[in-house]
């Protein structure tokens, strides 16, 4: 029997070995993490992560041919393959800080495995991990081999949050790198295999480790920069009357480009986009080759131009004072259908709201209060390091409040913005919104979903991305 364990409970290992015990029963499955609570979490009814669709797949597996440990080293030292998923967070300090990623829990991860290995092992790199970190563990694990033989692969994952279960059943392309030796390639088969019990063989891609690590980065890189694209194209639509919904649906219909993530919105967030682009810049800093890294740069640098036009759209707004006034903040994750705010947009926003003394009251239906507070209250890329190295009990923004729906949230606030695209805002009372609000009324819609003309009638002012100002809007410009 194949014995797979995979170091890293989190967002990336969880669903990935869950999908591989549901479509491989011959295969035993243990997922180790040295966080207690997250295995607790991960063998209860109450999973740690919220994912459509992940609840039935551990349920059926689990204590089966799926099982979650807190027994770090014996899992490994029994396993013929080995997933890597631990964090690679961006740096906070030293050489590269702010691009360079933090390879501190994947060289001790590989050092444990170095120390408790008996038997030959395959290492699969399934974190984002910047070009080159296979040679790095690779070099790692062979000068402390004892005699045992390694070979390590790369097999990046592109899951999408919200969707990861259905991307894992259905991926569009499972991509595995590994050495080209006769003994490499013999790996990738044996990767291969596990993939083969439910992935068409015209969809597993082998390459080499570089290729591997770089497409993961690649298309990452590729999809911020389509939504950056738009939504430099937002700004121009704004200044010109153009309405940037129909622009990006005359722009998708060309087959070429296609319609897919050319929604404008007040910008994007994840885990991965941020950071894997600032490595990207990193590696081609690193490499000599400072006009690539600068072409990159640029797309985070749209990404946060975007986020602060729309809090200066609401400063200017409203008289250009927010100081003392409720704003309703509906939504807090980076996108519906996940209760992840790593690198949210509505950090920013509601930061960039408080800088100007507002009051802020926030719904969102799956981030908790104390996650709130927690993103508020941390620097940046602290959220990536384990948490006992974050603030503990951070100190509470006073000027933030978390309720229970968006009704509580607009209930005598100046404006109400929408931060997150959850499909229960579509269909909103607006009309009992409007009631209990301050007036004049100001809805700034972040995400494009409401229908502004509908919002005009109740007597709402509205501003949505990219498209045609109120006149309202056209006297107070926002100042840059």
């Amino acid at each position: 029997m194949v014995k797979i364990c995979c170091l890293g409970a989190g967002y990336v290992g969880g669903p990935t070995m869950a999908v591989i015990a549901l479509k491989c029963p011959s295969i035993e499955v243990v997922v180790v993490d040295i966080s207690k609570p997250r295995i607790e979490a991960w063998n209860s009814d109450q999973l740690p992560i919220y994912e459509p669709g992940l609840d039935d797949v551990v349920k059926q597996c689990r204590g089966r041919n799926l099982f979650f440990s807190t027994d770090v080293e014996k899992h490994v030292a029994e396993a013929d393959i080995i997933f890597v998923s631990v964090n690679t967070p961006t740096k906070t300090r030293g050489l590269g800080a702010g691009k360079a990623a933090d390879l501190t829990y994947w060289e001790s991860a590989a050092r444990m495995i170095a120390d408790v290995s008996k038997s030959d092992k395959i290492v699969v790199e399934k974190s984002t991990v910047p070009v080159k970190t296979a040679e790095a563990i690779e070099k790692i694990l062979t000068h402390n081999s004892k005699g045992i033989n390694y070979q390590i692969l790369s097999n990046p994952e592109f899951l999408a949050e919200g969707t990861a279960i259905e991307d894992l059943f259905k991926p569009d392309r499972v991509l595995i790198g590994g050495r080209e030796t006769p003994e490499g390639r013999k790996a990738v088969q044996a990767l291969k295999d596990v993939y083969a019990h439910w992935v068409p063989e015209d969809r597993i891609l082998t390459t080499n480790l570089w290729s591997a690590e770089l497409s993961k980065l690649a298309a990452n890189a590729f999809l911020a920069q389509r939504i950056s694209s738009v939504n430099a194209i937002s700004a121009l639509c704004e200044a010109t009357g153009a309405n940037v919904s129909e622009v990006a649906y005359a722009v998708g219909k060309d087959s070429r480009i296609g319609p897919k993530f050319l929604n404008a919105s007040v910008g994007f967030g994840g885990s991965c986009f941020q950071k894997d682009i600032l490595n990207l810049v990193y590696i081609c800093e690193c490499n000599g080759l400072p006009e690539v890294a600068n072409y990159w740069k640029q797309v985070i640098k749209i990404n946060d131009y975007q986020k602060s036009r729309f809090v200066n759209r609401v400063v200017s707004s409203m008289f250009n004072t927010i100081a003392g006034k409720k704003i309703a903040v509906l939504g807090f994750a980076f996108k519906k259908d996940t209760g992840d705010t790593r690198e949210t947009p509505a950090i920013d926003v509601c930061k960039g709201l408080l800088g100007d003394k507002a009051q802020i009251s926030i719904y969102d239906p799956q981030v908790t209060e104390d996650q709130i507070q927690r993103d508020l209250a941390m620097n940046k890329f602290d959220w990536d390091h384990p948490m006992h190295l974050q603030p503990t009990s951070p100190s509470a923004v006073k000027q933030v409040s978390v309720v229970w729906d968006a009704y509580e949230a607009t209930k005598g606030a100046h404006g109400l913005c929408i931060l997150t695209e959850w499909d229960e805002f579509k269909t909103l009372d607006y009309q009992k919104i409007f009631d209990n609000m301050q007036k004049p009324a100001f809805v700034f819609d972040g995400r494009n979903i409401v229908d502004g003309e509908k919002l005009r009638e109740i007597g709402f002012i509205v501003y949505s991305i990219g498209k045609p100002l109120d006149a309202w809007l056209k006297d107070m410009p926002a100042v840059a």
